[in-house]
């Protein structure tokens, strides 16, 4: 996740106004690239945003950028911070959008073209020519002056856009009716004012409606937004905090100016502002929002709180960890934003086209016309057949198709704790053949117990090995040094601390003891996996076959200055209890499933045979699971490559999680696996697993049939327009259908739920 992101100066995004198509995406992308200092940048239609990434040395600045935006003809301004809901003066009344422009549009264009409704009725009536000019001319040059603004500018920088369609095919058909009513002998039925308003009408009212959906479509940021407070009960830090002390010394702080190990007071119903650990009281917080978790979480002394939660019946005490960008909720916010503004690979493809539609469109339109008047002898139906063509080749649908999807299912996505970071995502989740997982963590609870320890001498009694291993895994924090310190504090046992410590990864941790019977030898804990071919391994592995067979974790404190073994130590991990539900699910899409561990191969073939695991990779070390991925992909019929997602939750699957085509993070494991996986399970439920693979799958289906339909609009519209099968109103109408379209195809991804919902 990116924590840095309003930090970080080489990296900025800007709120894009006025796009109306994907040929403005690209005039902006262009734009931009053109400055020496960008590197990179990506500019999104639905999220109106363009997220720009500046070379190291770059002294190019955001003034410099917004000017830039606005000499290309568009409106930019730095996007605001997390937390910071503006209203958008577009989506107002009387604003750009707005529906009050397009009740205005339609009232004046309604006696222009109601006649057209009364003739099957036998009723011939029709407004004077003075009277439809005065009608239609407010709505061709008041109304629809947004078009001539912003396909004026697209001309001057040489480049065409939907806006230059609308304003020349209206004008067309304004200009000649206006040519009628002067020179024709009679011109009552020779007018077109009707087309030109009904037109601007139609195109107001789909990017009406194109706003009310992208509305739509952001939900999911917005109600992540909402969830901070605007201010936070900061304690005096001079109170001494107990059961019974008064909690009324507080002062309420704007959230900006909460800082790290605050003392927060949280009263029963309120929103929790930060990230934090709660230093006294007992509540449930609802976090569903976050995690996707529908039941209240049970919260106690010690517990770890998210900012934005909802606490319940309680009143908690929390010291602040986290702030600001640093919190949970403001990474996920990022995360999704991020996924959102990015383009999926296919967006490539439509932008490619998009750059060369346009003009393409402007020079059908002009054959259109001069084929039509040499044919017909027509100069008014000439004009009116190349007014059709440039009125329904509007690429709006095209620019939305992706992104809309892209927003709608990432969105609904993250409200079930599924969190899509790459785009590119959503195209490979539909090829996956294979899901590999983390034993530890992923399919297990992540909590081992120590549940045996075998000694090879009867001089030296368990509580001395105990204390002595526990010593070794002083600040470790891997689940099994946990789980023997938790061992040695029950039994009362005070860890020997060693006075040399260090950590082997993949293998385990050496050290030497400071006191007890292994003074100041060297001693290693570490995995069956790790150890060299030795005498002692033929005894070690007899002594340990009972555990084995129990599915036990096996780990050997070994006396490395004696090359003796001196005890087995065996650690018992519960599957967690949707783990066969998660692999059956798998199953069900037709997955293979395989799982990753440094177990020996009994334990672990006993754990996956246990859930339906398909294959089982034993006592390997973390550095070959990135090689296992890549001998899955590899492997195929008739040498087809296949497709991998790995999931997984610690340090050590980060180079798997890269390497995979897919890769899946628990948010219960560590940042660094997070920032290696394109989708983060926000809670440790191996079930989101096929989830997210779901959802990947339904939104790359509305991704292609968004772009079907959008190519079909304007593939089969341009010729039935140039024929003279659809009228100018109709064009303006099956245009602004065709968005509308394409938004609401996307926007029925957020009637998807869980499969366990």
């Amino acid at each position: 996740m990116n924590a840095s992101k309003e930090t970080n100066s080489k990296f900025i995004t800007l709120d894009i106004g006025g796009m109306t198509c994907a040929s403005c995406v690209g005039r902006v992308e262009k734009a931009l690239h053109q400055i020496p200092g960008v590197e990179a940048a990506t500019v999104n239609l639905a999220t109106e945003q363009a997220k720009i990434r500046l070379k190291t040395n770059s002294e190019t600045n955001i003034d410099e950028l917004i000017a830039l935006v606005k000499k290309t003809g568009y409106v930019a301004k730095i996007s605001s911070p997390h937390g910071d809901i503006q209203p958008n003066p577009s989506k107002s009344f009387w604003g750009a959008d707005g529906l009050g422009r397009v009740l205005l549009s339609f009232t004046l264009s309604a006696p222009l073209f109601l006649p057209m409704f009364l003739m099957p009725f036998g009723i011939h009536w029709a407004l004077s020519p003075e009277w439809q000019l005065l009608l239609a001319s407010p709505v061709q040059f008041f109304l629809g002056w947004r078009f001539y603004k912003a396909g004026f500018k697209a001309l001057m920088s040489g480049v065409g856009n939907m806006d230059l369609l609308v304003a020349l095919g209206t004008s067309a058909a304004y200009g000649l009716s206006v040519y009628q009513m002067l020179f024709s002998s009679h011109p009552i039925h020779e007018l077109y004012f009707e087309g030109s308003a009904v037109i601007i009408s139609m195109v107001l009212l789909g990017k009406w409606l194109e706003a009310r959906a992208k509305q739509q479509t952001s939900e999911a940021i917005r109600a992540l937004q909402k969830l901070w407070p605007e201010h936070a009960k900061v304690l005096d830090p001079n109170i001494v905090i107990t059961e019974g002390s008064l909690l009324d010394q507080y002062r309420d702080l704007p959230l900006d100016q909460v800082f790290p190990r605050d003392r927060v007071l949280v009263l029963p119903g309120e929103r929790i502002p930060v990230d934090g650990v709660i230093l006294l009281g007992n509540s449930h917080v609802d976090e569903s929002l976050l995690t996707g978790e529908s039941a209240p979480v049970k919260k106690a002394l010690g517990a770890t709180v998210i900012g934005g939660s909802l606490n319940g019946e309680g009143v908690l005490v929390i010291e602040a960890k986290a702030v600001g960008v640093e919190s949970v909720l403001s990474k996920i916010i990022t995360l999704v934003e991020d996924a959102q503004t990015q383009k999926a690979p296919i967006q490539k493809l439509v932008d490619q086209v998009s750059a060369i539609f346009v003009p393409t469109v402007i020079v059908i339109a002009i054959i259109t016309g001069f084929a039509n008047w040499f044919y017909l002898d027509s100069a008014s139906i000439a004009i009116l057949r190349a007014v059709s063509v440039l009125v329904i080749a509007c690429p709006c649908a095209l620019g939305l198709a992706t992104p809309a999807a892209i927003m709608a299912g990432t969105g609904v996505a993250a409200r079930f704790g599924i969190l899509i970071k790459d785009p590119q995502v959503l195209e490979l989740a539909h090829r996956l053949k294979i899901v590999a997982f983390d034993k530890t963590g992923t399919l297990t609870i992540g909590k081992p117990r120590l549940l045996n320890l075998i000694r090879f001498t009867n001089s030296v009694n368990e509580d001395a090995i105990l204390a002595t291993a526990a010593g070794l895994q002083l600040g470790s924090e891997h689940p099994l040094a946990k789980a023997l310190l938790d061992a040695a504090k029950e039994k009362g046992l005070t860890p020997i601390p060693p006075s040399e410590s260090k950590a082997l990864p993949g293998i385990g941790i050496s050290g030497k003891p400071s006191s007890g019977p292994w003074l100041n030898q060297k001693l290693c804990l570490q995995s069956l996996a790790s150890l060299d071919t030795n005498t002692h391994q033929a005894e070690i592995l007899q002594k340990a076959q009972a555990c084995f067979d129990a599915g036990q974790t096996v780990s050997v404190l070994m006396n490395t200055d004696a090359a003796s073994p001196i005890a087995i130590i065996a650690f018992g991990d519960e599957l967690k209890s949707n783990a066969l539900q998660a692999i059956t699910s798998l199953h069900k899409l037709h997955i293979r499933t395989v799982m990753l561990s440094g177990d020996n191969i009994a334990a672990a073939t006993r754990v996956g045979n246990s859930i339906g695991i398909d294959e089982v990779f034993a006592q390997i070390m973390p550095d070959n699971k990135a090689n296992i991925i890549r001998k899955l992909q590899s492997i195929g019929n008739g040498h087809q490559r296949q497709w991998v997602a790995m999931v997984g939750d610690g340090v050590n699957d980060a180079p798997a999680l890269a390497v995979a085509d897919v890769g899946m993070a628990m948010s219960t494991g560590t940042d660094v696996a997070m920032q290696a996986a394109g989708i983060t399970l926000m809670r440790g439920d191996p079930t989101l697993v096929a989830d997210a693979i779901d959802i990947s799958n339904r939104t790359w289906k509305k991704i292609r049939q968004n772009l079907f339909w959008a190519f079909i609009f304007n593939s089969t519209g341009i010729p039935l327009a140039a024929f003279g099968y659809l009228s100018p109103m109709l064009a303006g109408s099956a245009m602004a259908l065709s968005s509308f379209c394409v938004l609401s195809n996307a926007l029925l991804l957020k009637r998807w739920r869980p499969s366990q919902r």
